[in-house]
């Protein structure tokens, strides 16, 4: 039986079933993957995902004040009372290392809801790109999860996941079995740049990516919220080596193969 590489552009498409057993790579590249890979690569201990704000404010309530951050935004904006919002650059290293983040987004985390039955659960964005297929490297059930914008198909995450898809399609012995939404994600990363670039063998200069990902409904959301340098921050190719992980037992984020 062939590798089964299957593409959901938004999360209503993946029913839990779906998931069952595989790895499921969770897209929100503008920006909850983006910020929650850049958070784990300044230190923070872990990520506790939540999808109400009162939620996560019950969370962070439990820890003492001096080890928990309350980060999140609704509608783009940081939210009122919160210690960050969800800009990557928020999430440097004296404000974030050895914290545990109580995180809410709108898109992002929500996603997360359909993962309850998958087999390994994954964070990527363009910023940990190559790290994210090194870490699937072998596996036979993938699922790329697009979190969307406000339950729509966003072009950011597709362009994402079908970077996945096209890569992987290219390493897979015998090749992988993709689904129509994960032909149609790899056909239009494919057709977005020039060939050397789509392909890996040269650089995706950031600013062209950014260019791209503006044209998204994260992207246009963010423009007119005034946080375009999020756009370029999630367009940095291979910025870490990093791979978040969701433990399933405790929903708790941290860094792939970290206790």
């Amino acid at each position: 039986m062939p590798p089964i590489l299957n593409a959901y552009a938004v999360p209503t498409l993946a029913g839990e079933n779906q998931l069952t057993d595989g790895t499921v790579v969770v897209i929100d590249v503008l920006r909850a993957s983006t910020t929650i890979v850049a958070a784990l690569a300044a230190g923070a201990r872990e990520i506790i995902p939540c999808q109400e704000v009162d939620e996560a404010r019950a969370v962070a309530a439990e820890f003492p004040p001096h080890e928990v951050l309350l980060a999140g935004e609704r509608g783009a904006l940081a939210i009122e009372g919160f210690d960050l919002g969800n800009s990557p650059a928020e999430f440097t290293s004296q404000r974030v290392a050895g914290r545990t983040i109580v995180f809410t987004t709108t898109n992002g985390t929500r996603a997360l809801a359909q993962c309850r039955r998958a087999g390994r659960v994954l964070f990527g964005g363009f910023v940990n790109a190559s790290a994210v297929l090194a870490r699937l490297s072998g596996v036979e059930r993938v699922h790329l999860l697009s979190a969307g914008t406000e339950r729509q198909i966003s072009y950011d995450d597709i362009l994402f996941a079908g970077l996945l898809a096209e890569r992987l399609g290219q390493r897979g012995d015998p090749p992988y079995e993709l689904n129509a939404q994960a032909t149609t994600a790899a056909e239009t990363w494919k057709h977005a740049f020039a060939l050397p670039m789509t392909l890996g063998a040269e650089t995706l200069p950031p600013e062209r990516l950014a260019a791209k990902l503006r044209e998204s409904l994260g992207g246009e959301a963010l423009v007119a919220a005034g946080l375009e340098a999020d756009i370029l921050a999630a367009a940095q190719v291979d910025r870490y080596d990093v791979v978040p992980e969701l433990d399933l037992e405790t929903m708790r984020i941290r860094r792939s193969g970290c206790a």
